[in-house]
């Protein structure tokens, strides 16, 4: 027995109204598998495309290591050069990772590779964001700090992604203060018996390949698995919702400063008291003693 996950909606193209009308109002998420095709950067891009534009940028690297209370919010665990990282991914699965990377500040040039598509909702042009992984690389389940309305571009390859509405935290093993799971779940293939509340949770899941686009409506949390690997661009339309609206901005000013000093008080016992109550919340909500 899996997780209780139905397929997400696929479409091949669509229409504003209808996006709005089915998808954006009921936040619900689809994924569009042919919007892009007129974009030059369905043609072009590539591992090894953006190897040969910017293989010569250092680029931030993450793996699935546990956070630290010393890392910093979002502190890379390596550095590597674009061109060696592409190399990496085609010769062997690796867990290095590249999140949130800045296209526009980093390759202008693939400026010209996209266009911003009108789904009804104001994109943020200013952050354009790629994310790259090797084979059986992955995620932490989590949800954005902004709760902004995500469109997902897949490019090279294939990708699973597993997502869940906020209405679900209560099964999640969310961590407080913070916005992830406990990182010790492997939402792949989750061990029950470990984390008996993950059974009643209901998510969706969809597998993305090149072209394909994944809309992921306000505050849902996503875990992306690399199946091979490959890249994504996102790109972000701000919360719309009044009450996710009040969430982000507690999240950036309030949830984030708590988190910070308490790292810089307690250090690791933290980290751990946190861990803990993640279990410990979880349970008593769905009564497992």
């Amino acid at each position: 027995m899996g997780l209780q996950l139905e397929q997400i909606d696929r479409v091949e193209t669509i229409t504003k109204e209808d996006f709005i009308k089915n998808y954006f109002k009921p936040q619900k998420p689809v994924v569009i598998e042919r919007f892009i095709e007129d974009w030059p950067a369905y043609s072009k891009w590539s591992l090894e495309y953006m190897k040969e534009v910017a293989g010569d940028k250092t680029v931030p690297l993450y793996d699935d290591r546990p956070v630290d209370y010393k890392d910093g919010f979002n502190e890379p665990h390596a550095k590597m050069k674009m061109s060696e990282y592409v190399d990496l991914l085609k010769r062997e699965p690796t867990k290095f990772r590249i999140f949130l990377w800045n296209i526009l500040k980093e390759v202008p040039v693939l400026q010209k590779d996209f266009s911003y598509p009108d789904f009804g909702l104001r994109l943020m042009k200013g952050l354009p964001m790629l994310f790259f992984g090797g084979r059986d690389s992955y995620t932490f389940m989590h949800y954005d700090i902004d709760l902004a309305n995500i469109f997902h571009f897949h490019f090279e390859g294939k990708k699973k992604c597993i997502l869940f509405d906020q209405k679900q935290n209560k099964h999640l093993y969310k961590i407080p203060h913070s916005l992830i799971t406990r990182e010790d779940i492997d939402f792949n293939n989750p061990d029950f018996d470990k984390w008996p509340a993950l059974k009643h949770a209901k998510g969706h899941v969809a597998e993305l390949e090149h072209g394909n686009v994944l809309y992921m409506p306000e505050g849902y949390w996503h875990y992306m698995r690399y199946i091979t690997p490959g890249f994504s661009m996102s790109l972000r339309a701000i919360a719309r919702n009044p009450k996710n609206l009040g969430k982000a901005v507690y999240n950036v000013f309030i949830m984030r400063t708590i988190d910070n000093v308490m790292r810089r008080i307690k250090g690791q016992k933290w980290i751990d008291w946190k861990n803990e109550q993640a279990i410990i919340k979880t349970n008593r909500t769905n009564n497992i003693s």
